[in-house]
């Protein structure tokens, strides 16, 4: 089992390169310590936002479209995959007590879709992405579309 991944999966990534060449900034496996003291470390998080994703593998999650029952070492297997749903349904109620909104998606969902599904809970949230305008007069950024340590923009790098 050395060579299953736990972070950068396929699925995952694509959806990262996706949300991330659309501006949407986040943390990747970042661990969440929640006051109920349990610790969780969703796939991508929008911290601001607090929204956690979770993109979940067919066979470890027991999908029911496309999760497969192991027909070797069935005693091994059949309680691990249980245990592995439950352990999501704690950290999802967790998560959610906590005022964290959770985004799970499946390996097979097509990456639009997935990406669709994660842009809509960000709305929801009330997140900007970068070159949105927001609360400072509708600019971009604070100095006016300069690029950063410009001296026609006043912000000046050595001062």
């Amino acid at each position: 089992m050395k060579a299953n991944r736990r972070t950068d999966t396929k699925p995952e990534l694509a959806l990262r390169h996706a949300l991330h060449r659309l501006g949407y900034r986040y943390r990747k496996d970042y661990r969440l310590d929640l006051d109920s003291g349990r610790r969780v470390r969703p796939d991508i998080v929008f911290t601001a936002r607090k929204l956690a994703v979770f993109v979940d593998g067919c066979f470890w999650h027991a999908c029911p479209e496309h999760g497969s029952k192991p027909k070797a070492n069935e005693w091994y297997w059949g309680p691990k995959l249980v245990r592995n749903v439950e352990r999501d349904r704690v950290n999802d109620a967790a998560l959610m007590l906590d005022g964290w909104t959770v985004v799970r998606l499946w390996e097979h969902v097509p990456i639009d879709e997935a990406v669709t599904t994660v842009v809509t809970a960000l709305a929801a949230a009330g997140a900007v992405t970068r070159g949105q305008p927001h609360a400072n007069n509708g600019q971009p950024h604070a100095n006016n579309g300069q690029p950063p340590g410009n001296p026609a923009s006043g912000d000046d790098p050595l001062r």
